[in-house]
Formats: C-alpha cells, sequence, structure tokens
C-alpha cells in the first residue's frame, strides 16, 4: 500500500516564490490543468489571475513541475524505505522538509539497492559488526584483538578483515546526507574550476583556457559553457579543486569522538575519512557541482537567448515593399531573388561579381534592369560569406535612385531552404533560391518567415548548441507562441508554419486551416474556423482571438477582442453612442471617467474592459510598431574608414552576458563591451541596457584590421 503523507503546500509555496497572492496561484494552476493554453490565460483570463503575465505563467508552470516531480520523487522514497521497514517518524519528517531532488537522493543512498560494491562484498564476508565497532569507538580491547574473532576462510587475515570493515565505514560516511550536502555547499562555496590543455601546442578557441583557475562561486555562464565545449571536444580537462583540508577537518571533528580514549582507532579512522572523501564522496560531489553549474549556466543563457530571440520575432515587418533578395557568395556566385509585396517570387538570377569571376559591370546591368522591371524598393543584403564586397557593389548599383538596402541576419536560411517546408512552398526552386528568398522576406516580416526556422539555428544566442536540446527547445518555442500570439495572424495568408504557433493549434489543424482556405476561399467571420477539421470548440475559444480577418462581416473579427466579448464590445459602444461601422478606419476614442463602474454595469472584468477599449481605440494595432524599425542604408563605410573617436550609428545585432554587437555599416561587427554601456558601472545584464534592433550611437575605441575587430563605446 503506497504510503500517505503530507506534503508541501505547492499553492502556498509558489505564492512565497514568486511574491504573488495565493489565489492567483491557484487560479493559474487551475487554467493549466483544464488546458488552457499560456496565452490564452494571459491574455483573455486576466481578471481569474490578477493580471499575471505571459512570461510570470510559463515560470510559474516550469517550476510547477518541478515541485511536482519532486513531491512524486519524496513519495516513491518514502514507500521504498519503509517496504524495507527503516522509516522512522524523524526520517519521514527529514525528507518530507526537504526542497530538492537532489537532496532527498542524498537520503535515501544508504537504503537505494546498489551494485556490488567493496563495502558490500565485506558485509557477505560478516564484517559488518566489527565496522561498527570501529565506527562507534567503543572497543574496550585492541582492535587487533577483535578483528581475530572475524577470521574465516574468506577473511584469511586480520589486515583483510580490517581492510573490509574499512571499507564498510567508508560507505557509512559517503551515505550520510548532511556530510554530502555540507560538502557540496562549502565546496561551492570555497572551490575552484581548473582547464588545462591537452595539447599545450596546439592553437584553438580555447587558448584562454589553457590554463585557467577560477573560483566556482564567481564563475559566468558563457565561460562554464566554453569550458564544457572545450572539454567535450577533447581540448581541455576540467576538474574540480576542492578545499579537502577543510573537509576532511570537517569529516574528522563529527566522526572522532575523543582520539586520546580510542588510539588505536584513530589512525583507522582518518584513513577511512580519506578513502571515504577521495573514493566515494569527492568524485561524485564533482559530477554534481559540475552539473549545478551547468545547469545554471544554461538557464542564465536561455534567458539572454529568450530575450534576443523575442527582440528579433518581434521586428517590425517593412511592408507594401518590392524586395530584392541578395544572398552573397564567391566561387558560387551572388544568388538574387524578387518578391512582390506580398511576399511572392517574381525572378531569381544569379550574378559573379566577386572573386574570382569579378564580373561586376555585368552584374550592374542585371540588377538595375531587375529594379526597373520590377520597381524594386529595397535590396535585402544577407551578412554571410563576401557580403562586404557585395555591399560595395549594391551602393554604386543605388546611387541617385530612392533604391535603398538593408543588411538581414541570414542564419538558418540555408537550414529552411533544405527543409520539407521550403521544398512545399517553392517546389521549382533549388535550394540555394529558396534561401535567397527567405533573406527577402525576413525583410518584409521577420516573424512570418522565422517561425519556419529551429530557434536554435537562429543566431542571436550564445553556445546554444553546448545546452541541453529539450530545455532549450521547449524554452524558445515558448518564446516564439508569445510572439506570434501577440501581434496575431492574417487567417487568410498565414502559412501553416505560422500558425501553428497559434494558442491551441497543432501542426494538423494548422494544415487543415490552410486546406479550407483553399477550398472555400477566404475566412469572412472567425465563426467559420468551427467548420474546420478537428477545431472543436475548446480549441476555437484557445485561438479565436489571435486569429485576425481584415475584412470581414464583423469589424470585431479584424481586432484582438475575443468573440467570447462581441456582446460585451456592442455594449460599450452603445453605450457612447457608437455603432460597429463606426470602428472601421482609424478607431474610436472611447473616454471612460470610472471603469470599475462601467464594468460592473457590463458584467465583466475592468482589465478585460479596458482591453476592448484599448483595442476600439486602435483596431489590429500591431504590437511591433513600439519597436525600432531596420535600419535601410545606401552608402557604406570600410574598415579603413574608421578612426578612434569617430562616432558613427548602429544597430544592435546581438547581446550576450560581456556586451553587444552592433552593425555600424562594415562587414564586421563591432564590440561594445559590458564596460563600455554606459558612463555608470554596469553591475546589470546588459540585456537591461540595449537590445536587438535598438539604433543606437556609439564610439569607435580601436579597430584591429589583422583580426578583423572593432571596439567600440555607448560612452560618447
Amino acid at each position: 500500500m503506497e504510503h500517505e503523507i503530507i506534503m508541501i503546500d505547492i499553492e502556498e509555496k509558489l505564492s512565497q516564490e514568486f511574491k504573488i497572492s495565493q489565489w492567483q496561484i491557484n487560479a493559474a494552476i487551475t487554467l493549466i490543468q483544464e488546458e488552457n493554453t499560456i496565452p490564452f490565460i494571459a491574455r483573455y483570463r486576466k481578471e481569474a489571475t490578477g493580471g499575471l503575465d505571459d512570461e510570470t505563467l510559463r515560470d510559474l508552470n516550469q517550476r510547477l513541475d518541478y515541485l511536482q516531480k519532486l513531491e512524486d520523487r519524496k513519495r516513491t522514497v518514502l514507500n521504498n524505505i519503509e517496504k524495507q521497514e527503516k522509516l522512522t517518524p524523524h526520517l519521514e519528517k527529514k525528507i518530507e522538509e526537504t526542497e530538492s531532488i537532489l537532496e532527498v537522493d542524498d537520503i535515501y543512498r544508504p537504503y537505494k539497492q546498489q551494485k556490488q560494491t567493496r563495502a558490500s562484498k565485506a558485509r557477505k564476508k560478516g564484517l559488518e559488526k566489527l565496522a561498527y565497532i570501529i565506527y562507534d569507538q567503543k572497543n574496550n580491547k585492541p582492535i587487533i584483538e577483535i578483528a581475530k574473532n572475524y577470521l574465516t576462510k574468506e577473511v584469511p587475515t586480520i589486515k583483510e578483515a580490517i581492510q573490509g570493515a574499512e571499507d564498510i565505514i567508508a560507505e557509512m560516511i559517503s551515505d550520510k546526507a548532511h556530510y554530502r550536502k555540507h560538502i557540496r555547499n562549502l565546496t561551492i562555496k570555497e572551490g575552484q574550476i581548473n582547464s588545462e590543455a591537452r595539447d599545450m601546442k596546439e592553437t584553438t578557441e580555447y587558448n584562454m583556457y589553457y590554463e585557467y583557475t577560477e573560483n566556482i562561486s564567481d564563475i559566468v555562464q558563457h565561460r562554464v559553457l566554453a569550458i564544457n565545449r572545450g572539454e567535450k571536444e577533447k581540448k581541455l580537462r576540467v576538474k574540480i579543486i576542492t578545499p579537502k583540508e577543510d573537509i576532511l577537518s570537517y569529516l574528522e571533528y563529527h566522526i572522532i569522538k575523543d582520539p586520546k580514549k580510542v588510539k588505536d582507532t584513530t589512525p583507522l579512522l582518518k584513513e577511512t575519512i580519506k578513502d571515504a572523501y577521495n573514493r566515494l564522496i569527492a568524485p561524485a560531489i564533482e559530477r554534481e557541482i559540475r552539473n549545478i553549474l551547468t545547469d545554471v549556466a544554461e538557464d542564465k543563457s536561455i534567458k539572454v537567448f529568450k530575450k534576443n530571440l523575442e527582440q528579433l520575432l518581434m521586428q517590425p515587418p517593412i511592408t507594401n515593399k518590392v524586395v530584392l533578395g541578395w544572398d552573397p557568395a564567391y566561387r558560387t556566385g551572388c544568388k538574387l531573388a524578387v518578391i512582390d509585396k506580398l511576399g511572392n517570387l517574381l525572378e531569381t538570377a544569379v550574378v559573379y561579381p566577386t572573386k574570382p569571376q569579378k564580373r561586376i559591370e555585368e552584374t550592374k546591368h542585371i540588377v538595375r534592369d531587375l529594379i526597373r522591371k520590377y520597381n524594386v524598393d529595397i535590396i535585402a543584403l544577407g551578412n554571410g560569406t563576401a557580403s562586404r564586397e557585395s555591399e560595395q557593389i549594391i551602393i554604386d548599383i543605388i546611387k541617385n535612385t530612392k533604391v535603398k538596402y538593408a543588411t538581414v541576419n541570414e542564419s538558418g536560411a540555408s537550414i529552411y531552404s533544405a527543409s520539407d517546408l521550403a521544398r512545399k512552398e517553392f517546389p521549382n526552386q533549388d535550394v540555394t533560391e529558396r534561401g535567397t528568398i527567405s533573406i527577402a522576406r525576413r525583410l518584409q516580416d521577420p516573424l512570418s518567415e522565422l517561425v519556419k526556422i529551429d530557434p536554435q539555428s537562429i543566431g542571436v544566442g550564445q553556445y546554444q548548441h553546448d545546452m541541453d536540446d529539450k530545455k532549450l527547445k521547449e524554452s524558445l518555442d515558448g518564446v516564439v507562441e508569445k510572439a506570434v500570439n501577440n501581434v496575431g495572424v492574417d487567417l487568410n495568408t498565414a502559412s501553416a508554419s505560422l500558425l501553428e504557433h497559434v494558442a491551441g493549434i497543432t501542426k494538423k489543424i494548422a494544415t487543415n486551416i490552410v486546406e479550407y482556405r483553399k477550398e472555400n476561399g477566404a475566412f469572412v467571420d472567425r465563426n467559420q474556423l468551427l467548420k474546420v477539421p478537428q477545431i472543436g470548440a475548446k480549441t476555437f475559444q484557445q485561438c479565436a482571438g489571435f486569429m485576425r480577418i481584415y475584412n470581414p462581416k464583423n469589424i470585431l473579427d479584424s481586432t484582438c477582442v475575443h468573440p467570447e466579448s462581441y456582446d460585451t464590445a456592442l455594449a460599450l459602444l452603445t453605450t457612447y453612442g457608437y455603432d460597429l461601422y463606426d470602428i472601421r478606419g482609424s478607431g474610436i476614442d472611447i473616454k471612460v471617467d470610472d471603469t470599475e463602474k462601467l464594468s460592473s454595469q457590463l458584467g465583466i472584468g475592468e482589465m478585460t474592459l479596458q482591453d476592448i477599449i484599448m483595442e476600439l481605440r486602435k483596431p489590429g494595432r500591431d504590437p511591433r510598431e513600439d519597436y525600432p524599425t531596420p535600419k535601410l542604408r545606401n552608402d557604406v563605410l570600410d574598415m579603413e574608414d574608421l578612426y578612434e573617436g569617430m562616432i558613427v550609428e548602429g544597430v544592435v545585432r546581438n547581446v550576450l552576458d560581456f556586451g553587444a554587437f552592433v552593425d555600424i555599416g562594415v562587414h564586421q561587427d563591432g564590440l561594445v563591451h559590458k564596460s563600455e554601456l554606459s558612463d555608470k558601472k554596469v553591475v546589470e545584464h546588459p540585456l537591461n541596457i540595449v537590445n536587438i534592433g535598438d539604433i543606437i550611437k556609439v564610439k569607435v575605441l580601436s579597430v584591429d584590421f589583422e583580426r578583423e575587430r572593432i571596439n567600440l563605446s555607448m560612452k560618447l
């Protein structure tokens, strides 16, 4: 029968940790357990949760999952110990009060079925009682004399008897949960991580870690992940340097009772303590600390990656522009693709302006013809190989015209171009052409294009390929889901790859929506979604508010007002003398003196009412309008043009722990080190100062032509 235990009140604990009222926690958990999506809860159940936002709900859900796993682990451990008839009230209380799975496993070690060990072999030889005599230090005569009583065919000598007893004691010491906890904490506090080269003569990207030592308590996440990668690639050897003498002194203090009274056991116990630590405790603690460091580093790096990804996804689209995508290369030529204002492919071409061909005049002629033929507004230049040379030629081509150009981060374009999705979208184009189309579309609508690519392949992270794939994917998928639902999707133009990120929509349902659209024409009413296969009432509830129809029967279908609130919206309009027709165009500015009173009259929550009022003021407003627009250029700088003290304008391309990379119009992005982000000492993360897409002014500190490095400063 399963052991009945009193577990922690998870809701109360979450309330304390998140500093949120318990009723909010309870409501959020209930809504999540009822299979409501995070975007739906954050947007349309604000009254229930007290307005908890998307990020808080996701963090809360993740922590809830851990606490539930902790309780499950406690239950399993308690039941297993009880089956062994070794569960005491004290032990039960200790397990119930433990707050981490790692510490629960520490407590469980002595009761766990283990593989055959030196101690288990010694126990089978009947040496456990001798071990306890030595460990308890209550012997009235010399241990050598006592050990004679344990000699057998399997234990022929006193030396073997004592050695077997010591093996048992070493395992007993190793299995003490409070010893392990203290040693782990002491090592984290006072220990160091050390790395050294496997081959000092070999030059690698890990040179700075060839003879490297840092306090465990001080090391930052990007160095942990870099050291991990160097070790994985067999370039580095890594170890934990522990405060060994302090640890041994601690164990001796707690184990050896009175050295003067039990002189013959003291040397034995000292040697056994060393053996227990060196052979059993230290290797396990080192693995645990390495895992802890990696987990913390991954969590912090994922947080940075999430923020960067969100900024990238939320970059404003450049709408109603014909774009020429330019994928630069050397030997194979630069691929071109012209797309119309809706992202449809018009024409592709290949030009060879770079080495070895250097057919520059021919390139200019072809590109100018394409610009004239299709009235191209902008050239989207990928930032890959040969982009620098391409940029110089583009400047000459667009000189004295209204055409602009922008540099586009092409990370992941090659992965998309070889995918099944790309083959379905452009079955008649080859891989290189699809990649070029993707570069052009990224400028037109970053969100719609980037959702087609695995977020890990978008170059705004740090050591992302060294992180736990599952943890990283779940976190980044959450960012994509948040961005897509925050913006909303055009139900009549959205691709299946975009639709599948809408709350409640699966990949299969997304495909069904596209198929329904092909067979029945454009949606004119959100309620038509209920006719799409596999969309029932629950799915409709979750997704409807995030779907937009821009030529609808009911103008509210173009807003983020949820269908369940349409009656309220109509009542609100009537109250102030408006009707649905008045919303069309720029919306209506309803001014409410007392939202609390009005919400009571309309029978709706105050926060929901405020959201409806805001939406009626700017129907279908795109939240990406609040973010910096992409920087369009018509000239270019060379690295040779830069000089110390020069002030230039640039666009933030990536933000990491140690600073921000900024595109200032030369081929190589410059680095604003963390220490140069502000006149004041920067103690917080760089993301609290700059974000991807920000347009900033920077000062050139230095230019290293040989290593192609540019150091910048925001201290103007």
